[in-house]
């Protein structure tokens, strides 16, 4: 996984509970998280970051993916701002996630193995978004999801209306409320 992704947790940690609370997570994932943005790190240890924060907080890891991908997707947009149109409608950020976004992010690192995202415009109200990756991070998916809501200041709804077994490809309805 790309050192960006680590960053920008680590920012929306800092800015929800504060520099202390980043740095308990690292001891109790057992991480260094000395991470630089274009770097590449095990999975295991975001997995590990938020298996720790649920620990922590009492939540469900799925709960903790959605919360560090909503908080995060502003300061990730940060780092990617010369390809993000943000007078565009929120489904067309959304669409232009793996076509733009991760071809960019693939030019800069062709090892890079970004999740494909296959949208879906359902209706005006409606866009299914169908999330594939080995990672299993949907739930982050839905967070990043609904950042983008709070970005283009339109309140969404996420729901994964199917899954695999391995969580390898999900399909999320995204609906404007």
């Amino acid at each position: 996984m790309k050192g960006i992704i680590f960053n920008v947790v680590e920012k929306a940690v800092v800015e929800l509970l504060g520099t202390e609370a980043w740095e308990d997570l690292l001891e109790d994932a057992d991480v260094v998280g000395d991470y630089t943005a274009l770097g590449t790190y095990p999975d295991d240890e975001l997995i590990a970051l938020v298996v720790a924060a649920a620990e922590r907080t009492g939540n469900d890891p799925a709960d903790v993916q959605r919360l560090i991908g909503r908080n995060s997707l502003e300061y990730l947009v940060e780092s990617i701002e010369e390809f993000v149109d943000r007078d565009a409608h929120v489904f067309e950020f959304l669409s232009s996630i793996h076509t733009i976004i991760h071809v960019e992010v693939k030019k800069l690192d062709p090892n890079s193995k970004p999740p494909d995202i296959e949208p879906n415009r359902v209706s005006d109200t409606e866009l299914q978004l169908t999330y594939r990756s080995e990672r299993g991070l949907s739930p982050l998916a839905e967070g990043l999801i609904l950042g983008a809501g709070d970005l283009y200041e339109t309140p969404l709804s996420v729901e994964a209306l199917t899954a695999s077994v391995d969580s390898a490809e999900t399909v999320l309805s995204v609906r404007l409320i």
